[in-house]
């Protein structure tokens, strides 16, 4: 860094220049014949990953004549939802889609290729990008603006130096997040055999009653058109509709779909309560998830709701048992149905049969869960609190090597 320091003073004491990217570079209009790609060097918007982590190999090529070419050194940036944070600096030559905006350095005597990327895989950047985004379902970048975007250009041997930095952290960043991932894998198949081992009752133990659900909870859905009658979606609110991809071992309100709150009555029958238990039926059976609080979340459909008399069951310690190998494997795919798609009717879920110890041996085992559960899973704590922190720490490094004192400021 002190090195850097150095530099900036003797190359540009008075400031760095900060130039629009349409004025150091150019979006690609070259078509290419797709008989002239293949599946290695093809790569649509739905082969870059998110978070600026690089590219997927595709494994077919798209139904038309041509595509947009880009070369190596070529920015590719996802213009569908921004703030997926899609971007990759080609290493080879190729064809993408018209959903990629694929950039070109004019002169590479003036501006490093992996300087600009580092500029256009900041958070600056794609927060810019969002800001001008077009849309609601399906936002796009608006391409005007994005040629607008201002860079700070100081001299090429700055950029260098910064480009040699951070294409180190990032090394250093990538090795320690890889272990600390395999690291987290470790703690979740020891915990997997841990919560298994403690859900492994005899069916002998007299301690222990065999039980089906429909003996012990009350199991409902709500049909399709019941629901979407009387709903209307807003973009933000208090009210949430909760659907199968929000059912993930645990809720997931990474992608919600929020109520008109103003008339609910005509949905009381699918308004949810703290520790309802949501289970899903169709498509991806089997996940499992707990409600967290009263008066926030309606069931949407496709998700079956099983609620518990709590003086007999910890609906907590169901959640845990309905996640364990044996239930997986015994009992749902011993009642799955496979048409079109994979599904269990509610009459299935109430022939599940799960052990019943004590209700104090099942609190017992609900808070021992619940501390392995955290250290594995929790992202406020533990392994993956750890590898999000590296990433923070990584994207302010990054976002402050590349600021720049304006020129004439």
């Amino acid at each position: 860094m002190s090195r850097l320091r150095e530099m900036i003073k003797e190359l540009c004491p008075d400031g760095v220049e900060y130039r629009k990217l349409e004025e150091i570079a150019h979006y690609v209009r070259e078509r290419i014949k797709v008989s002239e790609i293949d599946v290695c060097n093809y790569v649509g918007v739905e082969h870059l990953r998110q978070n600026t982590e690089g590219r997927e190999m595709s494994v077919t090529l798209p139904d038309a004549d041509f595509v947009i070419a880009f070369r190596s050194e070529d920015i590719l940036i996802g213009n569908i939802r921004p703030y997926l944070k899609k971007a990759w600096l080609a290493d080879c030559n190729g064809g993408t889609n018209g959903d990629v905006l694929t950039i070109r350095i004019d002169d590479k005597m003036s501006i490093s290729p992996q300087y600009l990327f580092y500029i256009l895989s900041s958070e600056r950047f794609f927060s810019y990008d969002m800001k001008y985004a077009k849309g609601a379902k399906m936002p796009r970048g608006d391409k005007k603006a994005v040629m607008n975007y201002e860079i700070p250009v100081p001299p090429l041997p700055i950029q260098n130096e910064i480009v040699k930095m951070l294409d180190n952290f990032t090394e250093l960043t990538a090795e320690l997040t890889a272990e600390l991932t395999a690291e987290l894998l470790l703690r979740k198949k020891q915990y997997n055999f841990y919560r298994d081992s403690l859900l492994n009752f005899d069916q002998n133990d007299r301690d222990v009653e065999w039980k089906t659900i429909g003996m012990i909870g009350d199991v409902t859905k709500l049909a399709g058109f019941e629901f979407t009658k009387y709903v209307t979606y807003v973009e933000t609110g208090k009210i949430i509709a909760l659907r199968g991809l929000n059912v993930k071992g645990k809720l997931d309100l990474t992608d919600v779909k929020y109520l008109d709150g103003s008339d609910l009555t005509k949905l009381e029958r699918s308004k949810l309560y703290k520790d309802d238990i949501l289970f899903t039926y169709v498509g991806t059976v089997g996940q499992v998830a707990l409600v967290d609080c009263d008066d926030k979340y309606y069931l949407a459909p496709n998700v079956a709701r099983i609620r518990f008399d709590k003086a007999v069951v910890d609906p907590a310690y169901i959640r845990y048992f309905f996640q364990t190998e044996y239930f997986m494997r015994k009992q749902i795919e011993k009642h799955a149905k496979t048409s079109s798609m994979k599904n269990l009717t509610m009459e299935n879920i109430r022939k599940f049969q799960v052990p019943i110890p004590p209700l104090e041996v099942q609190q017992k085992i609900v808070s021992t869960l619940d501390r392995f559960d955290a250290l594995c899973n929790d992202l406020t704590q533990g392994l993956p609190a750890e590898i999000a922190a590296r990433k923070k720490q990584y994207e302010y490094y990054r976002d402050k090597l590349l600021t720049f004192r304006r020129k004439g400021a």
